[in-house]
């Protein structure tokens, strides 16, 4: 595991799935850690999101570590509070090396029945409140000349995925933000990269909507979920990934393992992006 003893890493979306893996990953490796989450709910989710009580277990398990942790509650479509987390982080640890912006929701729709409010909710926080993130967090970088950024996207940052228009396009917007962000904070030695993950074992799929999906129609159940998600791998074995194997990858970018690396959109997805796909219900005739 790659050192980072004396690294400050602040992670969106950190009170449970993939985010509170990639805190406590990064804690093990050597990082204190401002853990940052919204801890309610918001309209257009079709499942119940992080607590705080989720976020305060974080802290425990990151003190358990050995880390000093700072929690915040925190909307990243608010940059006010975004740049007040960001100034209580440097007041309290002098530096923040590193930055996960990985909050986010999924939810399905197709693009002609999604409502203004689905798709704007979506895109504001999975698009709008990354970059919100980024801009709060790049002056302290900018000034200490050194930072690794990075942004959560998906799989479906660079494929489609039927019946989630308003996911895949700000997914894809992502790594937009991301490729154009390494080239502008380059010259300050600041990179930045996203992880691309498929399929996770986290309460965002696991939801009857996610059941039906992986069902291929209504009446879809957790265990349809489990079996079909094999289908989304290359290698043997894979079907739900656990958070575990996202985080790894996520360390090995914040780390000086990586210091040459920039610009990249790592997909961390058994394989997924190399399968030749099939279409499973093709219409023969209009």
């Amino acid at each position: 595991m790659p050192d980072l003893t004396g690294h400050v890493a602040l992670i969106t979306g950190a009170a449970r799935g993939q985010g509170r893996s990639h805190a406590l990953a990064l804690a093990e490796a050597g990082a204190d850690i401002i853990a940052v989450d919204l801890c309610r709910d918001v309209a257009t989710a079709p499942y119940p999101l992080a607590t705080r009580a989720e976020l305060d277990a974080v802290v425990k398990e990151v003190e358990s570590l050995g880390r000093r942790v700072i929690a915040a509650e925190c909307d990243v479509r608010d940059s006010a509070g975004l740049a007040e987390v960001v100034s209580r982080g440097v007041a309290e640890f002098g530096h923040i090396d590193i930055l996960v912006a990985n909050a986010g929701i999924w939810a399905l729709g197709r693009l002609w029945e999604i409502t203004e409010e689905q798709w704007q909710e979506m895109l504001d926080i999975n698009l709008t409140g990354v970059w919100r993130t980024v801009k709060a967090v790049v002056p302290t970088m900018i000034e200490q000349k050194r930072g690794s950024i990075v942004l959560t996207s998906s799989v479906n940052g660079f494929e489609a995925g039927a019946g989630m228009t308003h996911y895949v396009a700000a997914k894809h917007g992502v790594l937009g933000l991301m490729r154009n962000a390494a080239i502008e904070l380059g010259p300050y030695n600041i990179r930045c990269n996203a992880v691309c993950p498929g399929i996770v074992d986290t309460k965002m799929n696991d939801w009857q909507g996610a059941y039906d999906m992986m069902a291929g129609g209504p009446g879809g159940t957790p265990q349809d979920r489990r079996d079909n998600a094999y289908g989304w791998s290359a290698l043997a074995g894979r079907g739900l990934l656990d958070p575990a194997t996202v985080s790894r990858s996520v360390v090995f970018l914040a780390s000086d393992d990586a210091r040459d690396i920039t610009g990249v959109a790592l997909p961390v997805d058994g394989g997924h992006a190399v399968l030749p796909g099939s279409n499973p219900n093709p219409i023969r005739e209009l």
